[in-house]
């Protein structure tokens, strides 16, 4: 019974290195990224729509108080 033991316990050990090195080598590869593409707006467009929303947002309350 001892002996099935310690062949299980070599069994995974045998299982756990091969599966490190797998990774190991595996990893690299998967982790490989292209650079981050340049950003689309340089933060123009969102500062103008907040300004419209806000142009908005004043023309509704002038038109609600008069």
């Amino acid at each position: 019974m001892s002996f099935l033991m310690e062949l299980v316990r070599l069994s995974s050990a045998k299982v756990a290195i091969i599966l490190a090195l797998f990774l190991t080598l595996l990893l690299p590869v998967i982790n490989a990224q292209s650079p981050a593409p340049a950003p689309s707006s340089d933060g123009v467009a969102i500062d103008q729509g907040i300004a419209y929303m806000l142009m908005l947002a004043a023309m509704v309350l002038t038109y609600i108080i008069h």
